[in-house]
This record gives C-alpha cells, structure tokens and sequence, in this order.
C-alpha cells in the first residue's frame, strides 16, 4: 500500500499532460495486479492473541517468564522482542509463527532446548500470527537438556493456555476504474461490503473516470466484483 501512495504522488517527467496521467494509471494498475496476486497467494482467516499476555513460574531457583503478544508480520518481531526482553536477564529465548513461517532461538541455551520447545506451544495453541518470549533468571540449579525443553515449553503453552483471541480475517487490496456517473452506485456497495481504506484519485483514471482503491474481505473479493458488475450498467476494470 506504501508503493501505492508513493504513485499516486508520481509525476512522471514529460511535457504532455494526457500522456503523464496515461503512465501514473498504467503504473498503478500494473501494481495493483501484483499486489493483489501477492496476497491472494494465502488469504485466509486465523486466530490470534487479542493482547499481550504474561505467564511466571519459577523451576528449581531459575525464574521462567513468558510474554505472549500478537505479530502482523515478520518484520514487527524484532521490534515486539525489543520491548518486551530483559537485558538483565540470562536467557531472552523465544520463537514465532506467521502463516506457515517460522522462527526460534535458544538464546544462549543448549539447542534445541528452548527456541523448538516454545515453537511447539504456539503451533500446539492454533494460534497464528503470534510470538512468545520467554526469558530465564538462572537461579543456580542446572536443569538438563530435558529439563529445559519442559521447563520452556510448559511455560509457553500455559502462556497461551487461556490467552485472550480474536479471529481475524484477511483483507485483499483492490482496485477499480469507475467512470464518475457511476461512483455514487460503487460506494454504495462498498459501504455494503464494509471496505476499508477507500482511497480514489482523479489524476490516475482514463478519461472521465477515477480510480477507486480499497482492501476487502478476502472472502467476499468476488462477491463485491459481482455485485458491482450487476448493479452498474458500464462494465468496470478491476485490479
């Protein structure tokens, strides 16, 4: 969506105006097809934290930790670790899952006795688009590699155990050449739809029309093109 904004403020470097607006809608109507290809490639609905949520238990003197929180996307990890570890603490493992990726660290502990075991929570959970960082106070007392595993699993999992969700579905990016007799017809139906982030620019259309953007169910995407096909008497170009 950032790529879209920054085109619609495109001033392509030519001296014939018809053909600069041509070249901001070729441009954006090219993006537009690959962004929606993109996220079609795994649309979907998942389950996810509704908050942040904190679980402490302590095992043989060491002090377990767990923060629990909701993650859009990969790149928001780092900053969600960021907040939540503590520096003074010998141990910041944690592990994550977004759609079918992810990701663990041991952070200092044995492998695979502490990233893997907190992954195993959140895919046991069903929950999506999560992370889980459990930190560890060593309290002096050597655990072993099992020990470890149960101690940083079962931290996670009670974590997650009676977390707080909501259930999310995800949204696609659209867009959609209208002539400006029929906008009052297609807002209405995207009023219908509940859209959201309805942009419309009227440097970037064809002659006599502007270009509509917006992000929708990824569920009803087909309805909506249904329903507007049936209900405007001009056929419409989406994106």
């Amino acid at each position: 969506m950032q790529v879209i904004t920054s085109l619609l403020h495109l001033q392509p470097n030519c001296c014939d105006p018809n053909k600069n607006k041509l070249l901001r809608h070729r441009l954006i109507c090219w993006c537009y097809k690959a962004m929606s290809s993109s996220s079609n490639s795994q649309p979907g609905a998942f389950t996810t934290l509704r908050e942040t949520v904190t679980f402490k238990q302590e095992i043989k003197k060491s002090k377990f930790i767990a923060i629990a929180g909701h993650i859009p996307d990969q790149q928001f990890a780092n900053s969600f670790l960021s907040r939540v570890k503590d520096p003074k603490a010998t141990h910041n493992c944690w592990a994550y899952k977004v759609g079918d990726q992810y990701r663990s660290t041991d952070d200092g502990e044995p492998s695979g006795t502490a990233g893997k075991p907190i992954q195993a929570a959140i895919e046991a959970s069903g929950l999506d688009r999560v992370m889980v960082v459990v930190i560890r106070h060593f309290g002096g007392i050597l655990l072993g590699s099992g020990g470890l595993v149960r101690a940083y699993g079962r931290t996670a999992a009670e974590c997650l155990k009676n977390a707080p969700s909501r259930f999310v579905k995800s949204k696609v990016p659209m867009g959609v050449e209208v002539p400006f007799e029929l906008l009052g017809l297609v807002y209405h139906q995207l009023q219908c739809f509940k859209v959201e982030d309805i942009n419309q620019d009227y440097e970037t259309g064809t002659e006599g029309s502007t270009m509509v953007t917006f992000k929708v169910d990824f569920d009803q995407a087909e309805s909506l093109k249904d329903a507007l096909k049936s209900h405007c008497s001009r056929e419409l170009e989406f994106y």
